[in-house]
């Protein structure tokens, strides 16, 4: 089985193990240890460190401060068993990594579990998306970025070239990429020209400071959420190795987190580009609990399936209808991409995109919605 080329928790960490309070974290997650592999049967959640980093051209990273951290936080109302694997170790390529990464990420979800994987260069997000390659779906992919690395589809595979090879190579289960807080002066206007062409979406620092729950629905939507640290401005990261001036703060990145972990779709969260820096360990710890926070107060709500509790808007623009849907639960919106029989669909039915009330409104002000609009064109094309 692939889980027994996963290495326990480092020695250091489990030496302490028994320091942590009978409430903590550490106290009450089953760890990958020298001595036992955790019992999956009834985990929602399960930790993955994976030390490599030769997608950033960097030295090895490690973990040690993160999962101390971590297991010294205190849980929430959580229902949810949790479980750390253990680590993933840099293989003889880079190439043997990925595969590792993604067999070890496929059997999880084949497992309803949730993997958190905590890199290493961020790189690793398209073997994550390969760990999709047997599930038979497209995928939906979020990065969390002052970048898109899109890069170039000749260079190797690196932490800023991951996208493009994700577009390009086969099988391509890709949908929809999108960007949350790009700075525009760390990209080309060619590659943000690129995005436009594509259909794809991207959601700029200043906006989201001005506005966070714009991410709400576009994190609803997504199957992988990556999150480069250095999007973090470094006061708030304490990574100060690469001085990063501006970015999310900590409160919003732990928003963000949240709006991940809360969303029924998300099936795996990846937390990539540390600066091996144990200031920069108590933020990272934050994200992961936010995350986990959020997963155990998700809600199963389907416009299609539970009737009931929602309520059905129908808006008329030009020759159409656009229909919405708003949850009476949670007060959520949703809108419908109708399926068209006489064109090749890569969604096979009627599909819910998730959105905002805002959305409704510009919707009745006769203004489509520039999300619904490109799902729709990505779906025929």
């Amino acid at each position: 089985m692939v889980f027994e080329l996963l290495e326990p928790i480092e020695e250091e960490v489990l030496n302490v193990l028994n320091q942590f309070p009978s409430q903590s974290i550490g106290a009450n997650i089953a760890v990958h240890s020298d001595k036992e592999f955790p019992n999956l049967d009834f985990v929602s959640i399960a930790l993955i460190g994976v030390l490599d980093n030769r997608g950033n051209n960097s030295d090895a990273v490690s973990l040690i401060e993160i999962r101390k951290e971590f297991y010294a936080l205190f849980p929430g109302n959580w229902n949810k068993l949790i479980c750390d694997l253990g680590n993933i170790n840099a293989g003889n390529t880079q190439e043997d990594t990925y595969f590792l990464v993604s067999k070890v990420v496929e059997e999880l979800l084949k497992k309803k579990i949730v993997p958190i994987v905590i890199g290493g260069s961020q790189d690793l997000t398209y073997a994550v998306y390969r760990g999709f390659d047997n599930l038979d779906q497209m995928v939906n992919l979020i990065t969390i970025d002052s970048k898109f690395d899109f890069g170039n589809t000749n260079q190797k595979l690196t932490a800023d070239s991951y996208i493009s090879k994700m577009i390009v190579d086969e099988p391509t289960n890709l949908f929809n990429y999108c960007n949350l807080g790009f700075q525009t002066y760390y990209n080309p206007q060619e590659e943000i020209d690129l995005l436009e062409k594509l259909f794809f979406d991207a959601y700029r620092l200043g906006d989201l400071s001005s506005n966070l729950s714009l991410a709400e629905p576009v994190l609803r939507d997504a199957d992988i959420v990556s999150l480069d640290l250095t999007s973090i401005k470094s006061i708030a990261s304490g990574n100060f190795a690469t001085f990063i001036p501006n970015g999310f703060d900590g409160k919003e990145i732990c928003a963000l987190s949240r709006y991940a972990g809360i969303s029924e779709k998300v099936s795996v969260l990846g937390l990539f580009n540390h600066s091996n820096d144990k200031k920069e360990s108590p933020l990272i710890a934050q994200i992961i609990w936010y995350f986990i926070e959020g997963f155990n107060y998700r809600t199963q709500e389907n416009p299609h399936i539970n009737k009931n509790n929602f309520i059905r808007y129908i808006v008329p623009i030009d020759d159409m209808e656009l229909i919405f849907f708003k949850s009476t639960t949670t007060e959520r919106w949703w809108i419908e991409i109708p399926y068209i029989s006489n064109v090749n669909n890569k969604l096979k039915r009627n599909t819910l995109l998730p959105c905002s009330h805002l959305d409704y409104l510009a919707a009745c002000d006769q203004d489509i919605p520039e999300r619904w609009w490109k799902a729709q064109r990505k779906n025929i094309l």
